[in-house]
């Protein structure tokens, strides 16, 4: 480390500072679910997985080579610089999204502002087009329905299994559940999410001359960069939270447990291939999957729609940050801090307007507002059948409407003689 320049360890920093976004940006992947139906309380979630956070970031260092080694060429004249400026177009996004409480991707936001900023810098033959496809592009697109699917079809697995048994004594058992799926959500977010971090703090260790190329995460900054995505984890992403566990369908202790159990298992997998996918992606596809699994559940396709332009919009908006961030420090000193200067008044701005309506652990479950019902949802509404027991409940609030009638008409003849 002590070769480390100035510029390198602003690098440093600013890498921690996304590292903290991600943290509190996508809490909502572990812990929505497991809030929002009561099985842990929101603190108690939280912390939870700030712990776990960290043990997954040691782990594992497959994700963290894609980033370093992978999608941008460190040989093609990459200076900190650049990765400075990738940095701030994903922060600035990171923090736009959170402010209108959407699930976007920390990934591709990190993802489309190293590229985004490698192009200004040194054009686009410093992108590895093809690692950029196969191990960003196909994964973004084919692991929401992955795990959408296997929470749908592990959602009506439950409810089956589970077929007239009293369901006050299932929701226990399916709340523990949630709580180990949770656990193991939140390892695997550690072993994905933290080593982006690792990979690009590696990368600009690299291009500064400080390590050697394609050289693992040493082991200071794989634990720097688990305390910060773990702090920024407990902090808890409260917007987020309340989008993934009341803003897309009404989820139930047995969607809960297969959406955590599907999406934990598509992280984990893609973390031992080296796919750097984005988790968030994952969790939302599998919170939407339990909503189509579940008799009477209906997501609401407002919002998920919401969720996927955002989820579109992330690589480009990052990159065109980035891409004036790198313009601006190729003109030297002044440059890289004209952008520090201007990126800590854009987080500054975005923090104020976030405090006008506050949303902490206090207010996380009351629920979004209310949306108009769109066309999908009212067209699934007339013909999904009811939740499970509401036909029964009609049935006997029936009966014993039926049971009083005549009750009441003897009354009225009685009074009516009087």
């Amino acid at each position: 480390m002590e070769h480390i320049t100035l510029l390198i360890g602003i690098v440093i920093v600013t890498a921690l500072v996304f590292d903290f976004t991600n943290g509190f940006h996508d809490t909502a992947n572990a812990m929505a679910t497991t809030i929002s139906t009561g099985a842990l309380r929101p603190k108690t979630a939280v912390a939870m997985s700030a712990v776990l956070n960290l043990v997954g970031a040691f782990l594992s260092v497959e994700v963290a080579k894609t980033i370093s080694g992978g999608i941008i060429d460190e040989s093609a004249g990459i200076r900190p610089e650049v990765i400075f400026a990738g940095l701030v177009g994903a922060i600035v996004w990171n923090l736009v999204t959170w402010l209108a409480g959407l699930p976007s991707s920390s990934s591709h936001a990190l993802f489309g502002g190293l590229i985004g900023a490698t192009v200004v810098s040194v054009g686009t033959g410093g992108v590895h087009g093809d690692a950029v496809v196969m191990k960003v592009l196909i994964p973004a697109v084919a692991a929401p329905f992955v795990a959408g699917l296997a929470a749908m079809a592990a959602t009506r697995l439950t409810y089956r299994l589970t077929r007239g048994r009293d369901e006050a004594d299932t929701a226990k058992g399916y709340r523990a559940g949630q709580i180990a799926s949770a656990a193991l959500v939140s390892l695997a977010h550690g072993t994905n999410d933290a080593q982006k971090t690792m990979g690009v703090i590696t990368l600009a260790l690299i291009t500064g001359g400080v390590v050697a190329p394609h050289a693992d995460p040493p082991l200071w900054v794989i634990a720097s960069a688990g305390l910060a995505i773990a702090l920024g984890t407990y902090l808890g992403g409260w917007r987020i939270i309340r989008t993934m566990g009341k803003g897309i369908t009404d989820i139930q202790p047995p969607q809960g447990f297969a959406a955590q159990t599907s999406a934990a298992a598509t992280i984990l997998a893609s973390s031992h291939l080296g796919f750097a996918l984005s988790t968030t992606q994952v969790c939302s596809g599998s919170v939407m999957g339990s909503g189509l699994g579940r008799k009477g559940g209906v997501v609401r396709w407002s919002t998920a729609g919401r969720m996927v332009l955002a989820w579109g919009l992330t690589l480009p908006a990052a990159g065109a940050v980035a891409a004036g961030a790198a313009f601006l420090t190729k003109q030297g000193s002044w440059g890289v801090a004209a952008v520090a200067i201007l990126g800590l008044g854009v987080c500054g701005a975005i923090w104020a307007a976030s405090r006008r309506k506050p949303i902490d652990h206090s207010n996380v479950n009351d629920g979004p507002a209310a949306e108009p019902v769109g066309v999908v949802t009212a067209a699934l509404k007339t013909v999904s059948p009811p939740p499970a027991g509401s036909v029964t409940a009609q049935a006997t609030a029936a009966d014993a409407a039926e049971a009083s009638a005549p009750a009441a008409r003897t009354k009225a003849a009685t009074a009516t003689t009087r």
